[in-house]
């Protein structure tokens, strides 16, 4: 039999290396039809899944208590398995160049626990070489063992999109590649088990990895006209959603929004692929341009609401401002590399230190990253101005009548983000308000 029909008819397994947003819910689903590994380095996590909990919110816990997955924060465990996929982030570093400690660590770890005869598939995002060329080195060097002979790679980037209860991965085309025809179609069959939507077969795992960092390219450079337009709108006094609303009535209009673009995807892999055009000699326009554009957003939201602080009359210094939603992304408990940080820096540059709520976050690791404690919801009164920065559905559900008791008996101003109001509502609530 070939390894395929070994893992099928459960002989051989297939481990997980990194168990986050996306590798958790690929190990559950191919837990439905295999034997799976769920490996990573973090105990605590470890002991979570173990226990039913699942701190991401993507399965939830009833399923997470119910799946046959093997969660293991023991590296040897690697070795039961034939059939690697490594999930780990490719963050970037603070001068925006690509971080790959966590997917070297990773080729370590199970280098260091590879067998003969296994595949190894990449599903972290990358520029195109790096699975050949930074990985499978560290691959032969830990292992003793020689890719093409002992063992064999391929690429599948993930398309997990984090707090997405409708694109999920058994819905969601699957792109895979091998280092031959071989590698490729016993790749390609493996995804074929658990993702309904079929799979697309990648002339080579190089095409893989620029298809998957293109993508978040593509909506990053989109977004970013939006919030130029939205820019320019503003200075024109002119209503940006009311612009894009009446566009949206052609047929080809691409349904883009202004906002904050963080997380681990849109607001990173860019960088990526620049950092490797950098490398050939070419310096990027476009890509770059609408990077700086996104950054720059928290700064250019938390300068306007002290413009309406002003034109209130009402101090900038030592403002009580109250932010609804730190996550990179509605109904998510995600922080990292959120964009609301960079608001509420902002603020304290203005001697303002806001108050933040956000009931469907991650508080210990907000409180870890960024040294910040939520408050609760009920605790937010006789505020001077509120940023509504992320549309969690339990901000979606506050009408702006609800908004009275943030402020008391203070003028009202409202920073709406993420447009969630009626701007009729919100001139009939008397409040002073901008938005995006």
């Amino acid at each position: 039999m070939n390894l395929y029909e070994k893992i099928v008819s459960r002989e051989e397994k297939i481990s997980l290396v990194g168990l986050g947003y996306v590798g958790m819910p690929i190990a559950v689903a191919f837990a439905r039809k295999v034997e799976v590994i769920g490996y990573d380095y973090n105990a605590a996590k470890i002991e979570l899944y173990k226990s039913g909990i699942d701190p991401t919110n993507e399965v939830g816990n009833d399923v997470i208590a119910s799946t046959t997955v093997q969660f293991t924060n023991d590296p040897a465990a690697l070795r039961q398995a034939k059939f690697h996929i490594v999930a780990v982030p490719t963050p970037v570093n603070d001068d925006h160049t690509p971080d790959l400690f966590p997917v070297e660590s990773a080729s370590r770890i199970l280098g260091q626990n590879l067998t003969p005869g296994s595949i190894v598939v990449y599903e972290s995002t990358v520029y195109p070489g790096v699975t050949e060329e930074v990985c499978v080195p560290i691959l032969e060097r830990e292992s003793g063992l020689k890719c093409g002979v002992d063992f064999f790679v391929g690429y599948s980037p993930e398309r997990i999109n984090p707090g997405d209860k409708v694109h999920r991965l058994e819905n969601i085309v699957k792109i895979v590649s091998g280092m031959d025809e071989k590698t490729l179609d016993t790749v390609a069959k493996v995804y074929e088990l658990v993702v309904e939507a079929g799979v697309h077969r990648a002339e080579s795992i190089k095409v893989a990895e620029a298809a998957k960092v293109i993508e978040n390219s593509q909506r990053d450079i989109n977004i970013a006209f939006m919030n130029e337009l939205s820019i320019i709108f503003n200075k024109m006094g002119i209503d940006t959603k009311a612009v894009l609303t009446a566009a949206g009535t052609k047929w080809n209009f691409l349904p883009f929004v202004p906002g904050l673009v963080g997380g681990h995807c849109i607001g990173v892999d860019p960088y990526y692929l620049t950092y490797k055009a950098e490398q050939l000699g070419y310096h990027s326009q476009v890509i770059l341009a609408g990077r700086r554009i996104n950054d720059n957003m928290g700064c250019y939201i938390a300068e306007n609401l002290v413009k309406k602080l002003i034109f209130a009359n009402i101090p900038v210094k030592n403002a009580r401002v109250a932010i609804l939603g730190f996550t990179f992304k509605e109904n998510c408990p995600d922080t990292r590399n959120t964009k609301v940080i960079d608001i509420y820096r902002e603020l304290q540059e203005y001697g303002i230190t806001p108050v933040v709520a956000d009931p469907a976050a991650d508080a210990a690791e907000a409180k870890r990253l960024y040294g910040i404690e939520f408050v609760d919801m009920a605790s937010i009164e006789n505020m001077d101005a509120v940023i509504l920065a992320v549309a969690h559905e339990q901000f979606r559900g506050l009408a702006v009548a609800d908004f009275d008791r943030f402020y008391g008996e203070r003028k009202k101003v409202l920073i709406d983000v993420k447009s969630l109001y009626r701007i009729d509502e919100l001139r009939a609530s008397g409040m002073r308000f901008w938005r995006l």
